[in-house]
């Protein structure tokens, strides 16, 4: 796995790497008809989106991203609760994750698709994220 480089995410309108998707991973099937509401209303109607399952976490992302929208809605789902987005300008990046925030749902781990990241099976894109996300816990315990 090649290893990424983070880089910040200002509040324009240029649009980031890939085709527009959504990949949602570890929402329980209760949660999927709730949630796809949500995204229509902050994402637009037009937003593709895949509820990833453990059957497809070893595929690259890109092969996930490329699922038929709500591909996987209604399974049950083990994986880390986390967002893989695709194809968005970082405004509704940024419109995505602070509506996520104000609705008050669960933390999750985020993601953007990157060309490397996109190789990646969703799986190694997910430990990823979570030691990440640990370290970064650790430089700043408050958060």
């Amino acid at each position: 796995m090649s290893q990424g480089t983070f880089s910040k995410v200002k509040a324009t309108d240029d649009r980031m790497y890939g085709t527009r998707g959504l990949v949602a991973c570890g929402y329980p099937p209760e949660e999927h008809a709730p949630l796809s509401g949500f995204l229509e209303r902050v994402g637009g109607p037009d937003l593709p989106v895949v509820f990833a399952t453990e059957q497809i976490a070893g595929h690259p992302l890109k092969e996930i991203l490329a699922l038929p929208h709500r591909s996987g809605e209604g399974e049950p789902s083990e994986l880390r609760r986390a967002m893989v987005l695709s194809g968005f300008t970082q405004r509704e990046l940024h419109t995505l994750m602070g509506a996520y925030r104000r609705a008050g749902l669960p933390k999750q781990l985020w993601a953007t698709l990157t060309p490397v990241s996109e190789d990646w099976s969703l799986s190694d894109l997910l430990e990823e994220l979570a030691r990440e996300a640990e370290a970064m816990k650790k430089q700043n315990p408050r958060k």
